[in-house]
């Protein structure tokens, strides 16, 4: 009798995680799975808060789309992509659209991930996969540490400006993005006022 064996790629387990943990996310960052549980409430209220300064700042008359989790194609790995928690987009992003409902990097503008439990991905790996996707203009809501980081600047795999803001300051956003923001640290990390 013979035995077949199947070998699974990292994307066929990446695929298969995802059906199987409804409401996880599942990435794949330089080669490696990694899978997040459902965000929390003041994770999900930076996100609507989020939503709502991009519209305020006339981001869809810029000819932007802030989206949540959607998927960005990454050039640290054959099958590597990420899904931040928000994006700022190009709004003819739909036309780079890669493999696994992921689209090119070309189409970000802005990314924003607030840490949750996969915290150390968010402040290391993403930094470098971002800065390598050439994504402008990156900022954390670093919930472990308490305080947010811009990183700006990409060049040669890198973000060449990383600065920390702590609470009761706001980071304002290059305008190179393509509309004018300031987001308190505060509600990066809190969500809500109240």
């Amino acid at each position: 009798m013979t035995v077949m064996q199947h070998e699974t790629t990292i994307a066929e387990a990446a695929d298969r995680l995802s059906k199987e943990l409804p409401g996880h996310r599942v990435e794949i960052l330089q080669g490696r799975l990694t899978v997040t549980p459902p965000a929390d409430g003041a994770h999900s209220e930076t996100l609507t808060w989020l939503i709502e300064e991009f519209a305020a700042a006339g981001a869809r008359k810029a000819g932007l789309k802030y989206l949540q989790t959607i998927g960005i194609a990454l050039p640290t790995g054959p099958d590597d992509f990420a899904i931040p928690d928000f994006a700022l987009v190009e709004e003819g992003y739909k036309s780079t659209r890669t493999a696994y409902n992921c689209y090119s990097p070309e189409a970000f503008r802005l990314i924003v991930e607030v840490t949750s439990s996969n915290w150390s991905d968010d402040i290391g790996v993403k930094v470098d996969s971002y800065a390598k996707a050439g994504i402008p203009v990156y900022v954390i809501a670093d919930r472990h540490h308490d305080e947010a980081i811009l990183c700006s600047d990409p060049r040669n795999g890198a973000y060449r400006v990383r600065r920390t803001y702590k609470r009761g300051e706001s980071i304002p956003l290059p305008e190179s993005i393509g509309v004018a923001v300031e987001l308190p640290v505060d509600l990066l990390l809190d969500g809500d006022e109240n």
